[in-house]
């Protein structure tokens, strides 16, 4: 059971089941690239028929395309925001083209399902084109890029939600820990006390800093050039089109796009991948740092600092018996170093556009999903499966800030550097406590006033002396 579809280069054999067509089976059969086709992403197929449903209004209302077959299409671009058909997008990921086979495979789909809708065999192409019709008035140079738009700011949004939760599990246990003393240290050295509450408030500080920055490269993903059809010139489009196709997508998605003022210029522009891809890396770097922290912190159990406990998720050696590992901040720091490599590719391509167009956007458009994908996947398993089962040492890390001689800085407002600095060199040398030195052995301070000074609130947040 099959058809026969044509196309300048001449015809193929479609298997009568599909719904994509002759372009679409083109770029299947010429990019096995990535081994991963658009199928996977159901935002960019989301977004695409976004894209193809704001046409098919807008060549409607300006009467470019016959009306029933504009309503066919709009139908058809609602089964697939609903989630119908997403299995025939069978383009790879990375295509020659600047996405052309995409495109293509987004119109022969629409419009195939268009002509079930209005009682027509697969590939009636005179009746319902994918060129003449699902694609008037546009080229892949502006519904490509507007549709990784769209699907970006789409998947950025679960990538805030996921921060946003991370972050809050965080402040929560920085308020579970908050009486809970410990060490800060500087250069892996001791260096002076503070609570654990403080030290898991400032992860979630650190990675709440990001979410203002995702939001300002979401606002470059708002600036489109639909209607820029081919290079920026809007030729083959109804003048009246690029601001209704506009004003349609930004109602559809309740998102608030807004043409560029130099469609010439945003054709061939990257910037806003550039922007988004960068936000990314820097969260990346965030999280990296936090996750490194939260190892160090768990080390041993025996051996090591051993002052938080991680959740323990599976053996972790086939050789050693009850070993556990942190494996859950150890997969995000892997994902994070993905999204930090894949930044550079982003990078290479936004700069390897030539004059009107850059025809590197389907990497772009495979490593920025592929970055917001493992670091929204990364943070929601670091949150589930680890930080919100972190339990403290708060014995273990009293008695460490106690032995510790870090704490003389809390003294040299008393005593000043050079006296703090040789008991310090005398309780190193010597295996004294500071305790010891000063008040049991020196007599420079009474037992009172050492636990004055050794208060638990004074040591997280030190008064001021002279």
């Amino acid at each position: 059971m099959s058809r026969i579809e044509h196309d300048f280069l001449g015809d193929l054999e479609i298997p009568d089941d599909v719904y994509y067509g002759v372009q679409s089976l083109r770029g299947k059969e010429n990019f096995h690239i990535t081994e991963h086709s658009m199928r996977e992403d159901k935002y960019f197929i989301e977004a695409f028929a976004q894209v193809k449903k704001a046409a098919a209004r807008t060549n409607k209302e300006l009467g470019t395309i016959p009306a029933n077959v504009a309503d066919a299409l709009i139908s058809a671009c609602d089964d697939l925001i609903a989630g119908k058909y997403h299995d025939q997008f069978v383009t790879d990921w990375l295509q020659g083209g600047a996405g052309t086979s995409t495109n293509m495979n987004t119109n022969e789909v629409i419009c195939n399902i268009a002509c079930e809708k209005l009682g027509l065999p697969k590939g009636s192409q005179k009746q319902v084109s994918p060129n003449d019709h699902a694609n008037f008035g546009q080229s892949t140079n502006d519904t490509y890029p507007t549709a990784l738009h769209l699907a970006m700011y789409l998947r950025s949004e679960d990538l805030l939600k996921a921060l946003g939760q991370l972050r809050d599990s965080f402040y929560k246990k920085a308020d579970e820990f908050k009486n809970v003393l410990k060490m800060g240290r500087t250069h892996l050295q001791d260096a002076v006390p503070m609570s654990m509450g403080q030290e898991f408030h400032g992860w979630g500080r650190t990675i709440e800093d990001e979410i203002e920055t995702i939001k300002d490269a979401q606002k470059h993903l708002r600036v489109i050039n639909l209607g820029a059809t081919a290079i920026g010139t809007t030729v083959t489009c109804h003048p009246d089109y690029p601001a209704k196709a506009v004003k349609y997508l930004s109602e559809q998605t309740g998102i608030d796009f807004h043409n560029s003022t130099d469609l010439i210029a945003a054709t061939s522009d990257c910037g806003a991948y550039v922007a988004i891809s960068s936000a990314l890396k820097s969260l990346a770097v965030k999280l990296t740092k936090v996750c490194n922290d939260i190892r160090l912190l768990a080390s041993g159990p025996r051996t090591g600092l051993s002052e938080i406990n991680l959740p323990m998720r599976q053996p972790g050696s086939s050789i050693m018996p009850g070993k556990v590992n942190p494996v859950i901040p150890e997969v995000t720091n892997q994902a994070c170093f993905l999204a930090i490599g894949l930044d550079t590719t982003v990078m290479l391509a936004a700069s390897a556009g030539q004059l009107e167009l850059n025809v590197m956007e389907p990497v772009i458009s495979f490593a920025v999903f592929t970055s917001m994908k493992v670091l929204t996947n990364a943070m929601v398993t670091l949150r589930e499966k680890c930080v919100d089962g972190i339990t403290a040492n708060a014995e273990h890390t009293k008695d460490l800030v106690m032995n510790s001689l870090g704490i003389v800085t809390l003294l040299k407002p008393h005593f000043g550097y050079m006296l703090c600095a040789e008991m310090a060199k005398e309780g190193y040398l010597q295996h004294k406590s500071l305790h010891q030195i000063v008040v049991e052995e020196r007599r420079l301070m009474t037992e009172e006033k050492w636990n004055e000074v050794f208060s638990f609130q004074n040591l997280i947040a030190p008064k001021f002396e002279m």
